[in-house]
């Protein structure tokens, strides 16, 4: 008698990690709010911790908890946002000192998800605290002289110029138009990777706006300090509408000279 052969039934072969590009955008999203938040409370951190006079070590040690805790979400965003591309967490074992099974039960997608929706970002202080009286309400004019005002003022040109409808500038960013409005507006705080988006679709010059940008977040510029004026004075002068010449000469009541307006913007 003849024995059959039965070949055992093939297995279907293991899955790589599961792709979630919507998660993933997200968590990209997220990673560049947390390193602009950690921008401003390093910055923050780093004046109280030369101020002592006026500084106490719970305020200290607050700033560095709000920081640590900036850094941990901003691991789990990366973690998450790795993981939602379809890429194995073997490879962040080494950085993470974890093994990849302990990685995956650490930060679990929905958990993560939920902890970076709910979380609140920390606010800017000015670098000079000033103090307002109640009947001292700064007029639209005074609100000029504040560094994400001027940042909105340049985008809102920028974005007018285009004649890009801002419903079709929202879809570009991929963001809710009112939250557009509101940054052209000046009423939020626009991200580094906002400007970049308004610039690409409005066909403007990233560059133009960017010492804006940098003021507004208080960030150091690395160019020589020399052209870093320059282009925050061009910036400035593009914000307020590209004024000619003579109407910034009359504005300084010939405090200046012709000669040295065009040495400053060119």
């Amino acid at each position: 008698m003849s024995i059959r052969s039965h070949s055992a039934p093939q297995l279907p072969a293991r899955k790589g990690p599961a792709v979630d590009a919507g998660r993933a955008a997200r968590c990209t999203e997220a990673i560049r709010d947390i390193a602009e938040d950690a921008v401003v409370v390093t910055d923050n951190l780093l004046r109280r911790a030369f101020d002592p006079t006026t500084t106490t070590t719970s305020e200290l040690l607050h700033l560095f908890g709000t920081l640590a805790d900036l850094l941990e979400a901003g691991t789990a965003a990366l973690v998450v946002g790795h993981r939602s591309a379809g890429l194995p967490l073997s490879d962040l074992a080494p950085d993470l000192h974890l093994s990849e099974d302990r990685i995956r039960k650490k930060y679990d997608p929905r958990t993560i998800d939920r902890q970076l929706a709910a979380r609140a970002r920390p606010l800017r202080t000015p670098r000079t605290a000033v103090t307002t009286e109640a009947d001292d309400v700064p007029t639209t004019k005074d609100l000029l002289r504040l560094p994400r005002q001027r940042l909105a003022c340049a985008l809102t040109r920028m974005w007018k110029q285009s004649r890009v409808p801002q419903a079709a500038l929202a879809r570009h960013m991929n963001i809710d138009p009112s939250y557009v409005s509101r940054m052209l507006s000046g009423e939020r705080d626009v991200a580094l990777h906002h400007v970049k988006s308004i610039a690409e679709k409005c066909g403007g010059d990233i560059d133009l706006v960017m010492p804006l940008w940098e003021a507004a977040n208080s960030v150091e510029s690395t160019t020589d300090p020399a052209l870093a004026l320059r282009a925050y004075l061009r910036a400035l002068h593009y914000a307020a509408g590209s004024p000619s010449n003579a109407r910034i000469l009359a504005s300084t009541q010939r405090a200046l000279t012709k000669g040295e307006v065009r040495r400053a913007l060119e």
